[in-house]
């Protein structure tokens, strides 16, 4: 028998140049006695077998030996195959196909039914990620909680009631009646001593405390809470129509775990109505704020990344070198916290370049009709200056119409004129706001400023400053600057009267020629809120800071508003975070970025929301039944 390049040789030509010098104790392989050795192996058949060797002696064919293959064909087999979500509050909520074998699942993969989203476009799919193809693995792991644990203290307490008391409800009236066993279980809350009780006394409990704070209290003092609908819709739905059914009222799951940008019902008057992620690839400058998007947003990550080879432009907004930075052109590391400081001197130079050292006419028009802008705003005096106070409404203007107390009030430019426009919140609710709830202009130009403008003044506005105390010094607390006046005639006398822009600009001290007050001499002098003002509290360079501010705006005048920023919780988990959100949404709105595919804000976004919303909310809500 021919001698053949099996396991024994570690290289087929003895010319390779690769090959290697080979020691006495080697030396067997090239020897004559190698070919002895080979076939008395090869004959025995136990652990080596001839194969066919190809010509170039770089291959070895075999048949058989697949018997091995029995073990991973049993590792995949299933009976069948079932869809479903990683149902982790994921706002991803990817499709899986899921394999059960016995009733057990076995391994997960991805669907790729998505339907498609057009040529013009990057697809959906392939949607998931490592937490999403590891999720059985979490399904069955001995650390999950597969039993009811209640705190042992309480657990006790009503056991030794229910020796006392035949029906629950007296005896979880007993625990919760004695001050002293309310208190001890009270206390114990957040310190662990959680115990392992069976599902029908822990069914008891619930039911009879249930039972009992109707009876004492009323059905509407019962509330329930659930993560996110879509990550169960069967199961949220399950248990809201427990409680609405009882009379109960279901929380928000959307604000308590601060996931809510509460700027959003502030600002626009809904919860974040945002895009598709699929809209980033439409943006040509993108800022990632507080948004970690490749962990958190793991399956929609990849549009981002796609979006760079067209040519965007990413910013990343983060305290530490996250995951997401590294697909950045420009990293601005703000200290944790301060974002607001960072977003209001990027609408500094905004609000200087773009609206007053000149005017983008598309910048003008979109904050004349889409936003308060112009709308009116009363002043008082205080202090030997002004302050703001309300908007004028109709109802100041003597309309008694329904709603009329909500009818905001702006100037016609080409009249000089008072003039209600549609779309503010008085026509929203009641009959005279019949084709009224819209933004509809209907041949009006509204006033932006009356800086400039006939039959006009001035005033000094006290307006707040939150980078210094109250007690630090002569004008600690408040900013005095100056904005253009004009007087109105009202119900309950002349009023003297600014527009929102007008303070807005004085609030973030943006200078004009003629106006009283102190300001900023520009972006060096470290006076709210100039680009040097916010390095002091962040610590991102003030030029960097200018520039990015700049590009951002430069870029939606460009591209017609495709400028986006897409938010997430390293900035919404912080106090006061409306504050934050809302200098972001001033940059958006400003920019006329938002209703623009590639522009706007995009907070969370994913396929979080509930498809069958309407019919859901009938069974989820108890609807039925009203």
């Amino acid at each position: 028998m021919s001698s053949a390049p099996l396991a024994l040789r570690s290289h087929p030509h003895p010319h390779h140049p690769c090959r290697r010098s080979r020691s006495r104790g080697e030396a067997f392989v090239t020897s004559v006695g190698t070919d002895a050795a080979e076939e008395f192996l090869v004959r025995a058949g136990r652990f080596f077998t001839a194969g066919k060797v190809s010509q170039d002696l770089r291959t070895v064919t075999k048949i058989g030996g697949r018997e091995g293959d029995a073990f991973y064909r049993d590792r995949w087999s299933h009976d069948k195959v079932v869809r479903s979500t990683h149902g982790v509050n994921c706002t991803g909520s990817c499709s899986w196909k899921v394999y059960v074998k016995d009733g057990i699942i076995t391994w997960e993969s991805q669907q790729t039914d998505y339907p498609t989203v057009g040529a013009d476009s990057p697809e959906y799919e392939p949607r998931g990620c490592p937490r999403g193809a590891a999720f059985s693995w979490y399904t069955y792991s001995p650390t999950r909680v597969r039993y009811p644990y209640v705190r042992g203290v309480l657990l006790e307490a009503y056991r030794s009631a229910r020796q006392v008391h035949d029906d629950p409800v007296d005896a979880w009236a007993a625990v919760v009646g004695d001050p002293e066993t309310r208190s001890r279980y009270q206390r114990a809350r957040g310190k662990g001593g959680l115990v392992r009780a069976t599902w029908p006394e822990v069914n008891e409990l619930i039911a009879a405390a249930h039972v009992h704070t109707i009876k004492e209290h009323g059905p509407d003092r019962v509330f329930g809470f659930s993560p996110i609908p879509a990550m169960s819709m069967a199961s949220h739905a399950a248990g809201a129509r427990f409680i609405s059914l009882l009379g109960g009222s279901m929380l928000s799951f959307y604000d308590w775990y601060a996931d809510l940008p509460v700027a959003s019902p502030q600002v626009f008057g809904d919860q974040t109505d945002v895009p598709e992620s699929a809209d980033w690839w439409n943006a040509s400058y993108l800022i990632m704020w507080g948004a970690n998007v490749p962990v958190t947003r793991t399956p929609d990550a990849h549009f981002m990344a796609e979006a760079r080879y067209r040519g965007q432009k990413v910013v990343t907004v983060s305290p530490d070198y996250a995951d997401n930075t590294k697909f950045a052109d420009e990293w601005m590391s703000p200290h944790p916290g301060t974002d607001g400081a960072l977003a209001m001197a990027m609408g500094h130079v905004i609000l200087t370049e773009f609206f007053v050292n000149r005017q983008v006419p598309r910048f003008v028009e979109y904050v004349k009709q889409y936003t308060d802008l112009p709308f009116l705003v009363s002043l008082k005096e205080k202090d030997g200056a002004w302050v703001p106070d309300k908007f004028i409404t109709a109802a100041d203007l003597g309309d008694d119409t329904e709603g009329a107390a909500f009818k905001t009030v702006l100037v016609d430019a080409a009249t000089g004129r008072p003039h209600v426009p549609n779309g503010s919140l008085g026509f929203r609710f009641n009959d005279s706001g019949k084709g009224k709830w819209n933004l509809d202009l209907e041949g009006i130009d509204p006033a932006l400023s009356f800086y400039g403008a006939t039959d006009t003044g001035t005033a000094e506005v006290l307006l707040p400053r939150f980078d210094v105390g109250q007690g630090s010094g002569e004008g600690g607390g408040v900013h005095r600057r100056g904005v253009p006046t004009a007087t109105l005639q009202t119900r309950s006398g002349t009023r003297t009267v600014t527009t929102v822009f007008d303070l807005l600009l004085a609030q973030y001290g943006v200078a004009r020629e003629g106006l009283p007050g102190q300001w900023p001499t520009g972006y060096d002098d470290p006076e709210p809120y100039t680009p040097a003002w916010q390095e002091e509290i962040t610590g991102v360079p003030a030029a960097m800071a200018e520039r990015i501010g700049r590009e951002f705006a430069q870029n939606s005048e460009d591209s017609g508003g495709r400028s986006m920023i897409i938010l997430g919780a390293g900035t919404n988990h912080w106090f006061h975070s409306d504050t934050i959100y809302r200098s972001f949404l001033a940059l958006i709105t400003l920019t006329g970025t938002q209703g623009v595919n590639g522009g706007g804000w995009a907070h969370y976004v994913g396929q979080e929301k509930c498809r069958p919303v309407t019919g859901w909310a009938q069974l989820a809500f108890g609807l039925d039944w009203v």
